[in-house]
């Protein structure tokens, strides 16, 4: 087997490996791998094979690395849908108050409701957009056709 095909084939199980975790690290190591197929391919030594994996591999992740940490947006604990699956969900509030607080039923409990902009809070359909200790943080249900600003 030619250095080449022994190159995009470790590429190749590299890109394996990185379906099966879903990190996109091993993607960039197997870039790392391609570029070493390519050099052996442009009938380049062994030793300058290396060379270009491992510096296309290390660049690659170092870049994936800090575009990662640049581009992701750190969200509190009680807004993150990744972490609460409550948020998004529709929930009934039964009794509200003349101030922006009030009751809502989910999941068979009675929690305390709160908007989220502090206006005042309506009986009916509200979305979840925080749970904050015992209390929803909810924002009204837009109607297909209306409009949420007014």
């Amino acid at each position: 087997m030619s250095n080449v095909v022994v190159w995009f084939v470790v590429a190749g199980l590299l890109v394996a490996v990185e379906l099966v975790t879903g990190t996109f690290y091993m993607l960039m190591v197997a870039l790392g791998m391609a570029a070493g197929g390519l050099a052996a391919a442009a009938g380049m030594g062994l030793e300058v094979q290396l060379v270009c994996a491992a510096v296309v591999g290390a660049g690659a992740t170092f870049w994936w690395n800090r575009h990662r940490r640049k581009h992701v947006q750190a969200v509190a604990t009680s807004k993150n849908k990744d972490v609460n699956l409550d948020i998004g969900e529709t929930v009934l509030v039964e009794t509200a108050s003349e101030t922006s607080s009030g009751q809502a039923r989910y999941r068979g409990a009675l929690w305390q409701a709160r908007t989220e902009d502090g206006k005042t809070l309506c009986v009916g359909a509200h979305v979840i957009r925080e749970v904050d200790g015992s209390c929803l943080v909810l924002a009204a249900v837009v109607a297909p056709g209306t409009s949420a600003t007014k």
